[in-house]
């Protein structure tokens, strides 16, 4: 899924979803520096009160898919990207079911990406679309080795 070079080291595992993922039930099936795809399998832990999945599932996949593939696209500069902007349209309801994710980067510049993800239920409808602002910067110093 990802090759293992000298800048990817810095990063965490983008191909494994940590604990905050994986509570929303959130997986990667390919990833790429211009394309992502993954699923979230979605059901009644993730309701608002009146039963259907919550707005902040979608928002919270759209922006991880695309901050996964942005980051991936510039590792290799030492850098990493970062969310500036989340616009999420919710086109229709879900109570559940596995939500296929797609995101693809529209723009990749020197200091800010654009990507688009759509969200879509398993007859194929678009449940929600995002369109993702992301800053790109320089990856954290790593500091000095721990001694011992």
């Amino acid at each position: 899924m990802l090759e293992a070079g000298s800048s990817q080291s810095r990063l965490p595992q983008l191909d494994r979803p940590g604990a905050f993922l994986k509570a929303l039930g959130m997986q990667f099936e390919a990833i790429g520096p211009d394309r992502v795809v993954g699923s979230i399998d979605v059901g009644p832990d993730h309701h608002t009160p009146w039963g259907v999945v919550h707005g902040g599932t979608f928002t919270t996949a759209i922006e991880s898919a695309a901050s996964v593939g942005a980051s991936l696209a510039v590792v290799d500069r030492g850098q990493f990207a970062v969310g500036v902007n989340n616009n999420t349209d919710f086109l229709r309801p879900i109570v559940r079911g596995r939500l296929t994710l797609v995101a693809e980067a529209v723009h990749q510049g020197a200091t800010q990406q654009l990507w688009q993800v759509s969200l879509t239920r398993e007859d194929g409808r678009l449940v929600a679309r995002g369109q993702v602002r992301l800053q790109n910067v320089s990856l954290p110093d790593p500091g000095p080795p721990s001694p011992g």
